[in-house]
């Protein structure tokens, strides 16, 4: 087996454990793939499902743990995102710009599965799925095990949120 110990005897996650798997990860993504420092702003202060001018980027999990990490950003950072991670203008909402935000959601499905589990055998990552729009609700199925972030980036500010249930 080669789930995490430290967390592998653990029935439910805690919300600190949560934001502490998302803040590192959303760093670390950040400052190696993004060339951005983020500020989190733990914790939220008020639910989040309603998104204006936005893009999501999300990516389940599957195995001994289930869940999702999504990232929730306007479109404004997102093209400021996109134009960082791929060193060229980004100026619109197109394909690149899509794939930027789901490779990001990819990496910190990927961060959070290698602390939970060390050989990454027992964790499986989804495709990742990216929806944008003018107006747009998200909404978890569940709350248990649930956390979001919200993070500033100058001026500009995304969510990066999890939903994470050990299987029994």
């Amino acid at each position: 087996m080669s789930l995490n110990a430290d967390i592998a005897g653990t029935a439910r996650f805690t919300e600190e454990q949560l934001a502490r798997y998302v803040i590192d990860a959303t760093k670390d993504v950040f400052s190696t793939m993004v060339m951005m420092d983020p500020a989190d702003d733990y914790p939220l202060k008020d639910p989040i499902h309603r998104f204006q001018c936005s893009i999501t980027g999300m990516v389940g999990f599957a195995g001994i743990y289930s869940g999702v990490i999504s990232i929730h950003c306007p479109v404004a950072l997102a093209l400021q995102i996109t134009s960082s991670m791929l060193g060229m203008e980004c100026e619109e909402v197109n394909e690149d710009l899509n794939d930027a935000i789901g490779e990001i959601a990819n990496m910190l499905g990927g961060s959070v599965k290698q602390v939970l589990s060390k050989g990454g055998m027992d964790v499986k990552l989804s495709i990742p799925t990216v929806i944008s729009g003018e107006d747009y609700t998200v909404n978890s199925l569940s709350d248990i095990d649930c956390v979001v972030i919200p993070f500033s980036v100058s001026d500009n500010r995304f969510l990066v949120g999890l939903t994470l249930k050990k299987e029994d």
